[in-house]
């Protein structure tokens, strides 16, 4: 079974890299074994932040009305990638 890929794309133009990067360091430090990788994918539409799992949306930032905690980010990705990993004191 292939590993699954996250995708976070972001809008440039709203300096939103910074946290791109900041989200894709926790999760590959987090699920180091369990991801194929995430890429950083910048996006021409303005205001877009939306975090994938095999193409599959699990967070739209307009949707939301905000951006993802750390934590919750982290149970979204696991939910899909490897439902039966503890996150110890993220699943709390």
């Amino acid at each position: 079974m292939n590993k699954p890929i996250v995708t976070i794309e972001y809008c440039p133009k709203c300096g939103w890299m910074l946290r791109s990067a900041y989200f894709a360091q926790e999760l590959l430090t987090t699920f180091s074994e369990e991801l194929d990788g995430v890429t950083l994918k910048p996006s021409e539409t303005s205001g877009t932040f939306l975090i994938s799992v095999n193409n599959d949306l699990i967070f739209d930032r307009k949707t939301e009305g905000r951006f993802p905690e750390i934590k919750e980010l982290k149970q979204l990705v696991r939910n899909i990638a490897c439902p039966d990993k503890s996150l110890g004191h993220s699943d709390r």
